[in-house]
């Protein structure tokens, strides 16, 4: 298995509600609701190493660096791909793919994004929620309608 994939799994499960699966033969995708945000080849003679998704003015960029090419089959929609990891510092490289969980959740429908972030939340206790409410309702009667 390639080095990087070790850091890129560490790293993608730091992002909320990731999941991952192997598709396509030998591709590693990481999602969020079913939606993928990060592709990684597993096996090591691949051409690609890296694939993410990128906002339309950062493609046009990355693709000017020597060892980033658009990605096949998804260039249209502003992911490219590495073929050197050499191009990009992994801090970079962690910055983009975490862009790129951004972006691909901002196209999620309003309610699954919702959703997550409700599941993001802390959870309230039965007991926090009934006195937060009783209070609020003190506080009700105190000052009238």
């Amino acid at each position: 298995m390639p080095s990087h994939i070790d850091w890129l799994r560490s790293f993608c499960h730091t992002l909320p509600h990731t999941t991952e699966d192997i598709q396509w033969g030998g591709d590693l995708l990481f999602r969020i609701a079913r939606k993928i945000y990060c592709v990684t080849p597993l096996e090591p003679e691949s051409p690609v190493k890296l694939c993410f998704k990128c906002t339309p003015e950062k493609f046009a960029e990355l693709v000017e660096i020597e060892g980033i090419i658009p990605a096949p089959y998804m260039a249209r929609n502003h992911w490219v791909a590495l073929t050197d990891l050499k191009a990009l510092r992994q801090p970079e490289m962690k910055q983009l793919i975490g862009n790129s969980y951004q972006l691909v959740f901002e196209k999620l429908p309003k309610k699954t994004q919702a959703e997550l972030s409700e599941k993001n939340q802390p959870n309230r206790t039965k007991k926090q929620s009934t006195a937060k409410d009783a209070t609020g309702a003190k506080e009700k009667q105190k000052t009238g309608p």
